[in-house]
């Protein structure tokens, strides 16, 4: 906030001594600063203050939640310097996991609350305040619905038990009243629902500013929210397919179809859908917009501040090396005859070497997502990828992230010590609402349209060679599913939830897709088994993995941080068996 000088305030304060009595008192309105019924009464510009906070984050509360949802997975390891390289390590290993250890959760907790804050200090603007005509105002509150579901939409998938504030709370002045625990995780799902409806009903498919919340990508979220619903309330007692709703997932096919039918769709080249060049392609429903300090005449841009951590060491100028692939991700990615390697692809560890073919072969997917050694990094040959390339190899080894860096030749943005880019974060692609489409429709028995789904994936992931990885394109082999392979919904389900393993790997969701199927315990317990036996070129590591464990009733979701406990004691109640 920009204030009078200290200088200026005595000057003001001789003279107002020389002109009033010494029972007055000075009152020297700051500048830089309005009240709060100006504020309210600017209805955009609250709007644009709530837009403002998709990506107000940093590494410590990344909003895109790569430590909750690829870390905490099989997909990822954490990376940098060693385990205790930021208070994440024990995301990795679960057994260490308290209320207040990291004390990075109760930063997410606090920020995305303050996010939800200005959603609601805007709905009041826009309610309460003469303004626009009454269409404009319908409009910008159907946005700002869709904002604020979209924050606590992170909250609950994160922290089950939270308080539901709003802008009633708000005008109230009641938040130090509001328990975490009046209403169920099913209640607090429908509360999210009713927003993101309300942005349904009301928003258009295509706005006119781009970056704006759209009736599709409310479509996505309204799938989305019924996908999780559908499987049960997230422990593993009551979660599954043994828990499916069929209802929810009809609503699931519902809103996929306004997707399917909208104007997104395939972008043709897997490897373009992480290039700034198509950060708003057709493949993109909704993003968080970034920019760069060079197009929008800023100091530093409207970076991706989530990810600064995750630029590979040495390759940039501040590449911390955190978000490292494990061994499991990449032998996920085998191939026998084209097809996935279900039962075997973890039974020994491999690697491709660049100009070594075998006769492993390789889903294309693999030379996008995970940097390797020997490679070219992100596709060019002059920032190939070497094994110096890796901070602490003997504890993460040696694969890098690519989904969320720009190519190197490209430069960065950055303010030393620290380094972000210009990467739009996504919050849905359109391949990520078709996979949660085929799911459904898997589910459901509809299994000739699951398996078209998954097919044109595949064929769009065999036709992404020749353009960025055709130096790769002798160590490749991916076909679709032969018609009818998808005999019975057992089949179906293990192929979808395949592919989007394969297609989603290191854009966060793993974790949280694993809670959904209700697979969590036994998938990351025989992880952790194998993954501590890490071996690349001789060099061991992941070797800390031996202390790891996953317990099924607690560690599907995060502890309400202690802090936020100690704020309003008695008031909230700390999830399932965390103390």
């Amino acid at each position: 906030m920009k204030t009078l000088s200290f200088r200026n305030i005595l000057l003001a304060a001789a003279v107002g001594l020389s002109i009033t009595s010494c029972d007055d008192f000075i009152d020297v309105a700051p500048e830089g600063k309005i009240d709060e019924d100006t504020a309210f009464s600017h209805q955009e510009e609250m709007v644009n203050a709530a837009y403002a906070m998709l990506g107000d984050c940093w590494y410590t509360y990344p909003f895109n939640l790569w430590p909750y949802g690829d870390l905490a997975s099989d997909d990822c390891l954490k990376g940098g310097s060693g385990t205790t390289d930021t208070n994440y390590h024990s995301f990795e290993v679960f057994s260490t996991l308290t209320a207040s250890q990291p004390d990075h959760m109760d930063e997410l907790w606090y920020r995305l609350y303050c996010a939800i804050s200005r959603c609601n200090k805007a709905l009041i603007s826009l309610e309460d305040y003469e303004g626009p005509e009454a269409a404009t105002v319908a409009q910008r509150k159907a946005e700002v619905k869709f904002l604020r579901a979209h924050f606590y939409y992170k909250l609950l998938t994160v922290f089950h038990n939270i308080p539901w504030i709003d802008e009633n709370v708000v005008r109230e002045g009641s938040h130090e009243s509001v328990r975490n625990d009046e209403f169920s995780y099913s209640q607090l799902f429908d509360k999210v629902i009713a927003d993101f409806k309300e942005a349904y009903d009301v928003l258009p498919a295509v706005q006119k500013d781009g970056g704006r919340a759209n009736k599709i990508a409310a479509a996505s979220y309204l799938a989305k929210c019924y996908l999780n619903l559908a499987y049960g309330e997230g422990y593993e007692s009551g979660t599954g397919v043994d828990h499916i709703n069929q209802d929810y997932l009809n609503q699931v096919i519902t809103y996929t179809e306004e997707v399917k039918n909208s104007q997104y769709g395939y972008l043709e080249d897997f490897g373009d859908i992480f290039l700034p060049d198509y950060k708003n392609s057709k493949e993109s429903v909704f993003a968080v917009q970034m920019s760069d300090y060079k197009d929008d005449n800023t100091m530093f841009g409207r970076a991706n501040w989530s990810n600064t951590l995750n630029g590979c060491w040495g390759m940039w100028s501040c590449g911390w090396d955190f978000h490292k692939p494990s061994q499991n991700l990449v032998n996920a990615y085998k191939t026998q005859n084209g097809l996935p390697m279900f039962d075997h692809f973890n039974d020994r560890i491999d690697f491709p070497v660049n100009g070594q073919p075998t006769a492993q072969k390789w889903d294309p997917r693999l030379f996008h997502t995970v940097g390797m050694p020997t490679f070219p990094y992100k596709y060019e040959a002059e920032y190939t990828q070497t094994t110096a390339n890796s901070r602490t190899p003997n504890t993460y080894g040696y694969y890098t992230s690519l989904k969320d860096v720009p190519q190197r030749s490209k430069g960065e943005t950055f303010n030393q010590p620290w380094q972000a880019f210009a990467m739009n974060d996504y919050v849905f692609r359109y391949t990520d609402v078709m996979l949660m489409r085929a799911e459904a429709l898997a589910e459901l028995n509809r299994l000739g349209e699951a398996e078209q789904i998954v097919n044109d994936i595949r064929n769009r992931a065999a036709n992404s060679v020749d353009k960025h990885i055709a130096y790769a394109a002798d160590q490749v082999e991916i076909k679709p599913y032969p018609a009818g392979y998808f005999s019975s919904k057992e089949v179906a389900r293990q192929c979808v939830r395949w592919e989007r393993r394969l297609e989603m790997a290191m854009e966060s969701s793993r974790f949280f897709d694993l809670r959904r199927w209700g697979i969590a315990s036994a998938t990351l317990n025989a992880y952790f088994a194998s993954e501590q036996n890490d071996v690349y070129d001789g060099q061991t590591y992941a070797q800390y993995l031996k202390d790891a464990h996953f317990t099924p009733e607690k560690n599907e979701f995060w502890p309400v941080p202690y802090n936020q406990m100690f704020y309003v004691p008695g008031l909230y109640t700390q999830n399932k068996n965390y103390e």
